[in-house]
């Protein structure tokens, strides 16, 4: 009886993804090329010599992304790639990035940063204290007690639930 009523939900939960799927994963699946991509730059600000990651997303081959602050990298399909921006990079300048896919050509921006990094520190390099939570003493009877009881108390209350609506279904 359940069963009848569950059906008749879940194909219109499946109707519903189907008209909701987009036509670009049609135009894939079925082998067509993809006329648009998103060039994408990560972090689109960085320093002279830091490294930054390409990608093309929607692009349906390998692209190209050139720029005056770095080689020409080819990124491969559905992938991304990394670049190093050159030492002379004018700080506080942006830069395009032009990215290829196919005929379609579009560009992205590239910010190098104007602060100057601090070479030196005066604190010891060391790893971030994190919180210790209940590391610091150990579980004593009483907490072991009390958790025990809660996770009873948990059980007992979901079966207690779960049996007195199983009872007031019954015909």
């Amino acid at each position: 009886m359940r069963a009848i009523r569950v059906a008749p939900v879940a194909l219109l939960g499946a109707a519903a993804c189907a008209l909701m799927t987009p036509a670009a994963s049609a135009q894939v699946l079925t082998g067509g090329t993809a006329t648009t991509f998103t060039p994408t730059v990560t972090p689109s600000s960085v320093a002279p010599g830091g490294r930054v990651t390409l990608g093309a997303v929607g692009c349906t081959g390998d692209a190209t992304a050139f720029s005056g602050v770095f080689d020409t990298v080819t990124i491969p399909r559905g992938k991304s790639a990394t670049a190093t921006v050159d030492q002379g990079a004018k700080r506080g300048a942006v830069y395009q990035v032009t990215f290829r896919c196919g005929a379609t050509t579009k560009t992205a921006a590239l910010t190098i940063t104007a602060i100057t990094p601090t070479t030196s520190s005066t604190a010891a390099p060391r790893g971030v204290l994190g919180g210790l939570g209940g590391s610091i003493e150990p579980v004593g009877p009483a907490e072991l007690a009390a958790g025990s009881a809660l996770v009873t108390a948990a059980a007992a209350g979901t079966f207690f639930a779960l049996r007195r609506r199983q009872t007031g279904r019954q015909h």
